[in-house]
């Protein structure tokens, strides 16, 4: 058996139930293909503030970059909002994706079928939705500079700078061509290029690597127009190519497609660095319940296991595991219907439902 090493972050509030739960499934899913996983678990986030006084330690960051593969729970809560910028839960996040280098993250947007009707939009509208958000992570307004905030006349007032270089766009803007050129060929990049001078280098630059991929075909669209667009016709796209701060919003919006957040998972690839998260928050309000929607967790250990462990197949199990789960009526409260033929389950029995079905899909391969 081969072993790989990956770094465990459960982070706060539900982040420990759902972490849990994909570890376990990562775990089956890889022992079928000759392949053991050792966890190592670190506290990060709010936990970490109230154990080490900061949101991330140093030695927490050097293990990360020591193992590149790093599966992250959820962060924050009310408990720590009123922390300075840079001890609050978030700032550990931002400076984990700055010091691995991952600069492009990417979002499935997946509308699966037996969930058509979780969704609040018109089942005619979202089935068939598959988008790829590719979305740039370690630059743009989160990370710019100057960010200050002053004095003037007595008026305070704010800075925020929204900085990107040709280097930055067109490197995360590979990603996204690469990617397209797997799926269905196009790629829309989404900018403010009538507005913003940062923009306006975005699209030039997405432009001359357009120029590298003749078989992808590239268009524009203004983050206004693609925000309505998203739920007007979501089927009209592919791959979604998008800075820091756009990148955020819309893809918390395109959730809402599939029903629920707890249906999204992420990965954040630079170099052979990858960090892999579900894009739900913390949920402390059910924390401990035992009733958390681990699928979004389950699924960003697929995107671990194909980006990272480079296990295709033990991927596509835990995808095919997850779709058994809803094909076969079951639902977490989150994504529960009226349906007199759906049956809720709690994180725990979710977690023996996926693991059975990776169990069943490998005795049938035998």
């Amino acid at each position: 058996m081969e072993n790989k090493k990956i770094v465990t972050l459960p982070g706060d509030g539900i982040g420990p139930e759902v972490t849990a739960v994909a570890v376990n499934v990562l775990k089956k899913a890889c022992s079928r293909y000759g392949v053991t996983i050792e966890t190592e678990e670190r506290d990060f986030g709010g936990i970490s503030y109230e154990n080490h006084g900061v949101p991330v330690t140093e030695d927490t960051i050097e293990l990360c970059k020591e193992y590149k593969t790093v599966l992250l729970g959820a962060v924050g809560g009310p408990k720590w909002d009123n922390l300075s910028a840079d001890l609050r839960p978030e700032a550990a996040l931002l400076k984990l994706r700055k010091e691995l280098g991952v600069y492009s993250n990417l979002r499935p947007i997946t509308v699966y079928p037996a969930l058509s009707e979780s969704s609040s939009l018109k089942k005619s509208v979202i089935d068939g939705t598959d988008i790829l958000i590719v979305r740039e992570l370690t630059g743009g307004v989160y990370f710019g500079k100057p960010r200050y905030t002053s004095e003037e006349n007595g008026d305070p007032f704010s800075v925020d700078t929204m900085k990107y270089s040709r280097s930055e766009v067109q490197r995360v803007a590979r990603t996204a061509f690469e990617a397209a050129q797997k799926r269905d060929g196009r790629v829309c990049s989404v900018d403010k290029a009538n507005v913003l001078e940062s923009s306006r280098m975005w699209r030039k630059s997405v432009i001359e690597v357009a120029d590298e991929y003749p078989d992808v075909e590239l268009t524009h669209m203004l983050v206004d127009n693609c925000a309505m667009q998203i739920i007007r016709d979501p089927k009209q796209f592919d791959v979604m190519l998008t800075g820091n701060l756009f990148g955020d919003i819309l893809s918390d919006a395109a959730s809402m497609l599939t029903g629920s957040l707890g249906m999204l998972p992420s990965a954040s690839l630079g170099g052979k660095n990858g960090l892999y998260e579900p894009v739900h928050g913390s949920a402390p309000d059910i924390a401990g319940q035992g009733v958390a929607n681990p699928l979004a967790a389950v699924a960003s250990a697929a995107m671990l296991a194909r980006f990272s462990l480079e296990l295709p197949d033990a991927s596509a199990d835990i995808e095919n595991a997850i779709r058994k789960f809803l094909n076969n009526g079951y639902r977490t409260s989150d994504i529960a219907s009226a349906k007199d033929d759906i049956q809720v389950c709690d994180t725990a029995e979710t977690e023996k439902l996926l693991i059975s079905a990776i169990s069943e899909k490998a005795a049938v391969s035998l």
